[in-house]
Formats: C-alpha cells, sequence, structure tokens
C-alpha cells in the first residue's frame, strides 16, 4: 500500500487488514451535475472524468485489487448520438491519457460487456490498452462498455447450453464454479462492495449476478463530486457491517 500521500483524518478510521478485494461504483449524476450548474450535460461528463481520476488513484494507494465502474451500459445507446458520440470521445481521450500512467501504477487494464458493439477505433484503443498493460500486476481497473447484467447472464447461458449440446459438458455437471466461468468478470475477485452515486437506489442492469453478497452503498453525491474522502466514507461504512453469507451472528464469532 502506498499511504503516504493520502491526506486524509479519515485514514485512522480504516482497518488496513479488512479493505474490500473488490468495489464497483455505478457513476451516476453527471448529467444532473451540469444542469445543477446551468452547463450542458456533457460538460458533466467531462466532470465524471475527473472523479474517475481521483478514486483510481486512492484505490491503488489503498490496495484494493479490483475496480470496477460502470461506464456505459447496453442500454446508454439509446441516448441521443450527440450524447454518444461525445462519451466515446471521452472514452477515447481517458484511455490515450491514461495509458501510460496505468503501466507505470501497476494497473491492470480490463473490459466487460459487448465491447464488440464500440466503434471500431475505440475497440482498438481497448485492445491495445490490455496488452499494454498486461503484466501489471497491480489493481485491475475494469470498465463495464456497453454492459448489462441480464445480457451477461443470457450468454453465460447460451454458451453453456452449446457445451451441453455438443457433449463438451453434462447437465448435471453445471454448478455455480461452472456458471461463473462463463460470465464476463471469471478473472476477478469475488465484488465486496457496489456503491452508487446521485441518490438513486437501485441497480440498474449491473453485475446482477455478482451481487448476491454484495454490501451495496449510496450516497446523494452527484458523481462528479465524489471525493477521495467520499470513496473512504464507503469504506469504512463498509468495515461497520457483519457479513453474514446466511449464517447467524453467533456462527460468525465462532469463527
Amino acid at each position: 500500500m502506498d499511504l503516504s500521500s493520502i491526506d486524509s483524518p479519515l485514514l485512522e478510521k480504516i482497518d488496513l487488514d479488512q479493505i474490500p478485494q473488490h468495489i464497483a461504483i455505478i457513476m451516476d449524476g453527471n448529467g444532473r451535475w451540469a444542469k445543477k450548474h446551468s452547463l450542458p450535460r456533457i460538460q458533466g461528463h467531462w466532470e465524471g472524468v475527473k472523479s474517475v481520476d481521483r478514486i483510481v488513484s486512492l484505490s491503488r494507494k489503498l490496495g484494493i485489487q479490483a475496480l470496477t465502474l460502470y461506464s456505459f451500459s447496453d442500454e446508454n445507446w439509446n441516448r441521443p448520438p450527440v450524447e454518444v458520440n461525445a462519451l466515446m470521445k471521452i472514452l477515447d481521450h481517458y484511455l490515450n491519457k491514461e495509458l501510460d500512467r496505468m503501466k507505470s501504477e501497476n494497473i491492470r487494464f480490463n473490459t466487460i460487456g459487448q465491447v464488440e458493439e464500440l466503434p471500431k477505433e475505440i475497440q482498438k484503443i481497448i485492445t491495445h490498452a490490455i496488452d499494454f498493460t498486461k503484466n501489471c500486476n497491480g489493481m485491475i481497473l475494469t470498465l463495464a462498455l456497453s454492459y448489462g447484467g441480464r445480457q451477461e447472464i443470457l450468454n453465460a447461458v447460451q454458451q453453456i447450453a452449446a457445451k451441453v449440446v455438443s457433449g463438451e459438458l453434462r447437465i448435471d455437471d453445471i454448478n455455480c464454479s461452472i456458471f461463473e466461468n462463463y460470465l464476463h468478470t471469471n478473472t476477478l475477485p469475488d465484488l465486496d462492495l457496489l456503491i452508487r452515486t446521485s441518490g438513486e437506489m437501485r441497480i440498474s442492469n449491473f453485475l446482477l449476478y455478482q451481487i448476491a453478497y454484495t454490501e451495496l452503498y449510496y450516497t446523494k453525491l452527484l458523481w462528479p463530486e465524489f471525493k477521495e474522502d467520499d470513496l473512504l466514507h464507503a469504506i469504512i461504512d463498509f468495515q461497520g457491517r457483519e457479513r453474514r453469507f446466511g449464517m447467524t451472528h453467533e456462527q460468525i464469532l465462532k469463527k
């Protein structure tokens, strides 16, 4: 962990031995932040990139193994073409700007979702970023792009069904472990904490299978307002919860 540059009294309240391994964030509220400041919606998305920079940097310093950001859902294709094109430009800008930093900070870049639906030039940048950072063994930064939880589960079912039809897999052999191998997140740790900004209290088709025992944390802050101390507050809240995974309080105490 690289804690020397974290200047916050909240750090003293965090148990560094109980840091969540995998945090995911629904980065909501860019458009509302722009409206609140009488700015175009696109400006809100650009402002949101600053929050991404802050949270990626702090997460790496804290020793978080995996950070997954809901960047573009498969439903977002229904937004006005001008906004979709602007979001693609922001993605292009972010990856080109941050690539050297990811390499120098030992961050491995990863994506989940239907990446093949993105523009070809974006796909090339993504492929390059994944290859460029493939040997980094620090934090895994995953962007969910053209992602939908229902579609991910459906795709997994289709692949497993094809294996059964071909005789490569028996129905009786299918279990949770087998199923999870067909999910986009099969190389990531189990999801410990899901954060959603903007005050909305829903999942929005994000990591539907993976959140079975995930702790959920909601904040009314809009994503561009979400800063380092806000992530620390979320982790402190997480560490104050008892994760029972179906067991009783007494069983947890005996472990």
